[in-house]
């Protein structure tokens, strides 16, 4: 499924009797690892249970930055407003992550396959693919940076060095797919769980008057114990980051097996804490976090209590006594291998997906993972961990416009008929950009940054990442009915669309690759006068998009073929 090795020409041949024109490079033809990176996840390709889904998507969000971002948001905006604001982006997070990871999970596809067939066309999706990227980099260089401080506080490796052992750790697990990926989430889950619960249960047994202490907490930089809409505003801001994370969550959650009457209730009990319910977790990990953070303050000092690893193991001290430094250590490592492979895996995904369309190349997902890793090393070794709260309240602006577009594509949009009722994400049935999504994205976007710069007054600067969320959705189905919608498929999909009676599990023969994909994954291509898998249609650079004029091209009767 990638780089072109040989290249026989462009003829019309048999589905049965040509020889591959295509032939991919070892790593992607791989679908152990490649983990059908760039396609619909195959049926026959979901093999695990929605029980082992939900452990694995869920497994992904052990991240301590969620300590260091509630940390952040509570020493500089006191607890009432921090906290506030921490339970009101959890709300948006979850409220526009529910229709998101049903579409990924029903569709079996990725956030941007979704987002193409969700109202931004086949190129118009590439600039969300950067987008996503950026999430996954930066929370790795973040999550990086803080297992770098524990290596440097329990080995005394120096940052730069930690940093690198940080990167590197993660490699055999991101790079080898699904399969390795999930064990290993499960086989760490328990340790995990024990180390996250531990230092709560030893401040609720020595120090439980505390808890009151930290609900009159005025912050460290003069905010005070009472509520700010402002600081509000900019506190929820930076947790509005995190919700890009629903990606991380769909690039899991596309494996799910198909919803049937007999799985219906674990189907959607794990569709819902895998998707939108990581949050529930994250919003508490935010707040404990602030917690361990106040606890430290006197002991560590505010820059230190920043930094998970320190007020993590002044409260777990007491109870472990010599082991605890080696205790902690252990945690803030097992925590970011868990989160950082995710990191690492979603955004080989991302790069991959971007380059193939603008490169038409696509080498495997593998090489893409190290891409990932090498810009999130550099951002690490540049101290990006200093810039956290600048950071993520910046980038908050343009991730919830993306997340508020498609959310309103799939809530809105579609259930009036204004677009698609499916998603299609190939791109023989495509425009190349659509303005409904990709349009009410940018100035969602554009008009939120300016804000977050004050150029609307310091109301507006702090609620920005709102004011793109609210622009986002009310224009989706506004350009919709002015575009009637036409801009969402450039012809009609007579292979697997609806209206097509077919077995979905049923396959074609790629007339490229010579390799059988399920009807969802195939589209009918002039050029080569038959099936075309949606790969080998992305990196064709020859076509033209000839398709798009030609018509639809008949092609024999599918056969079933799982191998």
């Amino acid at each position: 499924m990638t780089e072109i090795l040989s290249d026989s020409g462009n003829e019309t041949t048999s589905e049965t009797t040509t020889p591959p024109q295509r032939r991919y490079a070892a790593l992607a033809a791989n679908e152990n690892r490649e983990d059908y990176s760039l396609r619909f996840a195959a049926q026959s390709f979901r093999k695990w249970s929605p029980f082992v889904i939900a452990t694995t998507a869920l497994g992904g969000i052990a991240y301590l930055a969620d300590f260091a971002i509630g940390a952040s948001i509570v020493l500089s905006y006191g607890f009432t407003s921090g906290v506030l604001a921490i339970l009101a982006a959890a709300v948006v997070i979850f409220v526009t992550g529910v229709p998101i990871a049903r579409a990924c999970a029903t569709y079996g596809v990725d956030m941007d396959l979704l987002t193409r067939g969700a109202g931004f066309g086949y190129f118009g999706s590439t600039l969300t693919s950067l987008v996503y990227a950026s999430f996954t980099v930066i929370f790795f260089s973040l999550e990086g940076s803080i297992m770098g401080q524990a290596f440097q506080l329990a080995l005394g490796i120096p940052l730069p060095i930690g940093y690198l052992l940080a990167t590197l750790i993660v490699l055999p697990f991101a790079l080898y797919g699904m399969g390795a990926v999930a064990k290993m989430q499960t086989w760490t889950q328990p340790l995990w769980i024990a180390g996250l619960v531990l230092p709560f249960i030893v401040v609720l047994v020595r120090e439980p008057g505390r808890f009151a202490d930290f609900a009159a907490f005025g912050g460290t930089d003069g905010a005070g114990s009472g509520f700010s809409a402002v600081g509000f505003g900019f506190g929820m801001g930076v947790a509005l980051s995190l919700i890009g994370q629903i990606g991380e969550q769909a690039d899991y959650l596309r494996f799910m097996p198909e919803k049937t009457a007999s799985n219906k209730r674990s189907w959607w009990a794990a569709v819902l804490a895998a998707g939108p319910g990581w949050v529930v977790l994250g919003a508490a990990k935010q707040i404990g976090g602030a917690l361990l953070a106040f606890l430290a303050l006197g002991a560590v000092g505010k820059t230190a209590a920043l930094e998970p690893i320190a007020p993590y193991l002044d409260a777990v001290k007491p109870a472990l006594g010599p082991v605890a430094l080696t205790f902690a250590a252990l945690f803030v490592v097992v925590s970011q291998i868990k989160i950082n492979t995710t990191n690492a895996y979603s955004g080989s995904l991302s790069f991959a997906n971007f380059f193939s369309r603008v490169l038409h190349k696509h080498p495997g997902r593998a090489w893409y993972v190290l891409v990932n890793c090498g810009i999130a090393l550099a951002l690490m070794e540049f101290g990006a961990f200093a810039f956290l709260n600048k950071i993520l309240g910046f980038y908050s602006n343009v991730a919830i416009a993306w997340i508020g577009a498609v959310c309103a594509d799939l809530v809105i949009a579609k259930p009036l008929g204004l677009s698609p009722r499916y998603i299609e994400f190939k791109r023989a049935y495509l425009h190349k950009v659509n303005p409904v999504g990709f349009g009410s994205m940018l100035i969602a976007s554009v008009v939120s940054i300016v804000a977050y710069f004050g150029a609307f007054g310091p109301v507006l600067a702090a609620f920005s990442p709102l004011l793109a969320v609210v622009i986002a959705v009310v224009l989706v189905p506004t350009l919709a009915v002015a575009t009637r919608g036409k801009y969402y498929l450039v012809r009609p999909n007579t292979v697997s669309g609806p209206g097509v009676e077919a077995d979905l599990r049923a396959t074609h023969t790629c007339s490229v690759c010579g390799d059988p994909y399920e009807l969802p994954d195939i589209a009918d291509c002039a050029k080569q006068g038959g099936a075309i898998c949606s790969l080998c249609c992305t990196l064709d650079s020859t076509c033209h998009d000839m398709c798009r004029e030609a018509g639809p091209v008949a092609l024999p009767e599918p056969t079933f073929h799982t191998g």
